[in-house]
């Protein structure tokens, strides 16, 4: 039976971020003939697979400004806690010591120089092995058991006694690279709960087929996407980028809402989207805008806003004549359609494609200054296994570099096994 000090499950983003801090907390704290001994286990043949297609192969790795509000889940004075241990800025200071130079660009995202999320896999993995910690793959874990003095895990590599667990598992968003949510039965087997439903976030929308706006496939443009209850109560919305595809809807605006509207429709079968093509027009505003242009027509009011396509489109449903005088019930129409479409959503395209997972273990059954579980002593969760979603744009990173961070941390603070 081989033995470790902490064994981290997930050589990913939170895992590697906590075998390193680990690894760092122990040499900080333990006398040189007592260091402690860390082994990073992961089941992917090549490791990284989910930092290596990130931000379209650039890897998003934070954002200039993070706080609880870009995130869902659990409770947002839980998330702050934990995003105020290490920041944004922490994040910044930390690639660049590993060599990694970071730009910002408009939109306040962060990514390498480089362009490239290899070199931020590579840093990831140096600095966890310049920290002392071992990794190692293929060796998936199948089976966690708590014993009187830690764990024995079993792999397909092998079983291990480790005494601390750092559980790095990931989700169940994009199988394909590990995370396929083995680690949530893990954290269940241990005791935990799951938050629920558990379901992608960051995910492309379905359209029902045949639905003109597939017809507009390839079409780019910002909008603002909103959900509201059967009742029309607003809940959220969102702006940015949407990008219309052959089935459905995808960018930005429409990744974020997706858990949102995945989520409440499980309480309210009701719950409804509808897309404002004219971000910060009001219905009120565009019929105004027509008015004032009717000698210029519909669609040459309504190009000056969005694509030639779209607008031809919009006044062709309406039944609004694209040049010339609008009837006044067709011009009502085209301004409620150009800014309140109702997208008749079906589903969503599954974890196969999400960016990320809503649901995992409750941050209430987490110390949330140690990430420790407070059920089983001497396991640390890290990362997406959490329940903690961010939005699109480095957040889910920054959660975890902060959960890998606290939990790496204090792990590495234990006192080492002794002989």
């Amino acid at each position: 039976m081989e033995t470790t000090d902490i064994l981290v499950v997930g050589a990913g983003a939170a895992g590697l971020f906590a075998a390193t801090w680990a690894g760092r907390a122990a040499r900080a704290t333990a006398a040189s003939d007592a260091r402690q001994r860390i082994l990073v286990v992961d089941g992917a043949r090549k490791l990284g697979a989910k930092i290596l297609v990130a931000g379209g192969g650039r890897c998003n790795v934070t954002h200039h400004v993070v706080s609880e509000a870009d995130y869902a889940g659990s409770s947002p004075a839980a998330i702050r806690k934990v995003l105020r241990r290490f920041s944004a800025a922490d994040t910044m200071r930390f690639f660049e010591e590993a060599g990694v130079a970071l730009k910002q660009e408009d939109t306040g995202k962060l990514f390498p120089v480089t362009d490239s999320a290899r070199t931020v896999l590579e840093a990831l993995i140096a600095e966890a092995t310049r920290a002392g910690a071992e990794i190692r793959h293929p060796a998936r874990v199948t089976e966690i058991v708590a014993t009187p003095n830690g764990f024995t895990i079993t792999t397909d590599a092998g079983p291990i006694e480790a005494r601390r667990v750092i559980l790095c598992t990931g989700g169940k968003s994009l199988p394909k690279s590990g995370s396929d949510g083995g680690g949530f039965a893990l954290a269940q087997s241990l005791g935990h709960s799951l938050a629920e439903p558990l379901v992608p976030a960051l995910v492309p929308l379905v359209l029902a087929t045949g639905h003109w706006i597939t017809g507009l496939s390839g079409l780019t443009l910002p909008t603002t996407v909103t959900l509201t209850t059967a009742t029309g109560k607003r809940l959220v919305s969102f702006t940015g980028s949407t990008l219309c595809t052959h089935v459905g809807l995808s960018g930005p605006a429409i990744l974020d809402i997706s858990r949102h509207w995945l989520i409440a429709r499980h309480t309210d079968p009701g719950v409804a989207l509808a897309i404002n093509w004219l971000p910060g027009v009001s219905t009120d505003d565009c019929d105004r805008l027509l008015v004032e242009g009717q000698r210029r027509g519909a669609v040459a009011v309504l190009r000056d806003m969005v694509p030639d396509r779209l607008a031809r489109t919009l006044c062709e449903l309406a039944g609004a004549p694209p040049t010339g005088d609008v009837p006044r019930d067709a011009r009502r129409r085209l301004a409620t359609l150009a800014t309140a479409t109702p997208l008749p959503v079906t589903g969503d395209r599954g974890f196969a494609v999400a960016e990320a997972t809503a649901g995992g273990v409750p941050l209430a059954e987490v110390r949330l200054e140690t990430m420790e579980s407070r059920i089983r002593p001497g396991l640390f969760f890290a990362g997406e296994v959490l329940d903690v979603d961010g939005r699109i744009g480095g957040f889910n990173f920054q959660w975890a570099w902060a959960s890998g961070f606290v939990a790496g941390s204090a792990a590495g603070r234990r006192e080492p096994s002794r002989p």
